[in-house]
């Protein structure tokens, strides 16, 4: 899922959401950000402090997606710079369905940094990026607003409600690191059915289960509101639940 343009292209702010399948086939379109109530849920799972976002279509957690470079350039049509564009081309190329492997965050995270690049030129040439035309409310002029924003680590909702005095009284966040929540497992899942071997955790294995958590980007600690290092703990299960090796992290 990610934010595009009326005309498909690559937008952070002032566009409207797309998801797109594992073919590449686009599943919702012009969904409005503002009203994400509609179309994403999220569930609390006991084993953690991190919320899972889910498509509510396809429920949970079938509703599984992921948000972020990858995610933007897959859903996008265009960036609108000559090299970004270019390149996204030839990122299109690299499967005739949608960009899956998760190793492949790290080159959409590229491409967004030429065209970055290439939008600042053309912005700081813009002579309204200059204008003294500025207008700033001091005051509360709505008293409910949703914000909505392609982060570097994938689309961000902000929800607040205030009142008269504009002091918070309700307030909603659903961050990237909490969409890409059910994404990552499922990764993790994926890196275990193909390096665990025996009965032992390697070190080649959580050194794999560590980079494909890293090409997320995720954000543990504003996610749950932690601090300090985050406690590790891995344990690999015989089929009748007992433990046969683990590995600790405090």
């Amino acid at each position: 899922m990610g934010m595009v343009k009326e005309d498909g292209g690559l937008t952070f702010y002032d566009g409207k959401l797309r998801i797109v399948d594992a073919s590449g086939h686009v599943v919702a379109n012009g969904l409005d950000p503002a009203r994400y109530f509609d179309f994403l849920g999220e569930k609390v799972e006991p084993w953690s402090y991190l919320k899972s976002a889910y498509y509510k279509p396809k429920g949970f957690p079938d509703g599984i997606y992921r948000v972020g470079p990858l995610a933007r350039l897959n859903v996008s049509d265009r960036c609108g710079t000559p090299c970004a564009d270019q390149e996204l081309a030839e990122f299109h190329e690299l499967q005739r369905t949608a960009v899956l492997s998760s190793f492949h965050y790290h080159q959409a995270r590229l491409i967004e940094i030429l065209y970055c690049v290439e939008r600042l030129e053309q912005l700081l040439n813009d002579p309204e990026t200059l204008s003294k035309h500025v207008r700033a409310m001091a005051r509360p002029n709505a008293l409910e607003g949703v914000g909505s924003a392609e982060a570097p680590r994938g689309t961000l909702f902000h929800h607040y409600k205030i009142d008269e005095q504009g002091l918070i009284r309700w307030a909603n966040l659903i961050i990237a690191t909490g969409q890409n929540n059910l994404a990552m497992n499922r990764s993790v899942l994926q890196v275990v059915q193909r390096y665990v071997q025996g009965e032992k955790l390697t070190h080649g294995m959580l050194n794999r289960v560590e980079a494909v958590i890293r090409a997320y980007d995720p954000c543990l600690s504003c996610s749950t509101h932690a601090v300090g290092q985050m406690a590790l703990k891995v344990q690999l299960l015989s089929p009748e639940g007992s433990v046969l090796d683990e590995v600790k992290r405090s």
